[in-house]
């Protein structure tokens, strides 16, 4: 009866024992899967549509640690200045033939008709290029010369619309013969003389009409008249449009207006455009003509 007492008190106590051990470790077990009440209620990203902003965002966003407008400790930053553009100058092409009595035809191929021939050296204005082919004008004609047998140059052109007229007016004329003498287009005050055509130019001629034609203005006959026309202009300010005034071999010796004896269209970076003594043509200044430099006049 003592041992059966004894057994069921030891049973009981084992069992009690197991019991609380149990419930212990279920315990740790759940509270171990629990979130963290206070990380749930700080984490923003666990609700995107709350509308809250995240503190670290809204501490950049006040310039905590950046250097936003809104900083306190930093300076209002200056706009950097937009540079206003400048305006880009416009540019005329011409080609220079750099072989012997090159063809001219009269369209954009060998099957074309020739209507003359460039000597080497002689310039052309560019006006269009098809294919191998640059267009330009000779003889009040548009001419084409093969690319192979041409080199181009650039002048930079005027502002002034009607210096540009003129100058496009001229280009026509290129390969025009001289004749001394050549009937002018007006006499001087716009009455048009009978006899005037486009075939044949003097220096004077060819500068009165080229300026009739392009901008309706009025020059007078010869170089001696159209010298005291328009405004000086110094050497060292020469622009494109001006008009150059020489001396030569048979007036150098004489004095005041009398040593005038020709005149030149200036196109800018010592080029001319002109007739002497062979056809119209564009050319460089050379040394020995500055050696007969009188003086320059505006009449654009």
């Amino acid at each position: 009866m003592k041992k059966t007492k004894a057994l069921a008190t030891l049973l009981l106590a084992l069992t009690f024992t197991f019991a609380t051990a149990t419930m212990a470790a279920c315990s740790d077990d759940v509270t171990a899967q629990l979130p963290s009440v206070e990380t749930e209620n700080t984490d923003s990203s666990s609700s995107p549509d709350n509308g809250t902003t995240d503190s670290a965002g809204d501490e950049n966003a006040s310039g905590g640690t950046s250097n936003g407008a809104n900083d306190s400790d930093s300076e209002p930053s200056t706009p950097t200045p937009i540079p206003t553009p400048q305006p880009q100058p416009n540019y005329a092409q011409y080609i220079k033939c750099t072989g012997n009595n090159v063809n001219l035809r009269a369209g954009a191929g060998t099957d074309y008709a020739v209507l003359g021939s460039a000597e080497k050296g002689t310039t052309y204005a560019v006006v269009g290029k098809s294919g191998q082919w640059y267009k330009t004008y000779y003889r009040g004609k548009t001419a084409y010369l093969y690319a192979s047998y041409a080199a181009v140059l650039s002048l930079k052109t005027s502002d002034n619309e009607a210096v540009e007229n003129v100058i496009e007016e001229g280009y026509k004329l290129l390969g025009v013969p001289y004749v001394y003498g050549a009937v002018r287009v007006h006499d001087g005050n716009g009455k048009l003389l009978s006899g005037f055509t486009t075939q044949k130019f003097d220096c004077s001629s060819l500068i009165q009409y080229i300026f009739y034609k392009g901008a309706n203005t009025l020059l007078q006959v010869t170089t001696r008249t159209q010298v005291k026309q328009g405004k000086y202009v110094a050497k060292n300010d020469l622009r494109r449009g001006d008009c150059l005034f020489f001396t030569n071999e048979s007036r150098e010796h004489l004095s005041g207006v009398e040593r005038v004896g020709h005149v030149a269209l200036y196109l800018g970076n010592n080029y001319i455009l002109h007739t002497a003594s062979d056809y119209a043509r564009i050319e460089q200044i050379s040394n020995s003509r500055w050696n007969y430099y009188i003086e320059a006049r505006r009449f654009l």
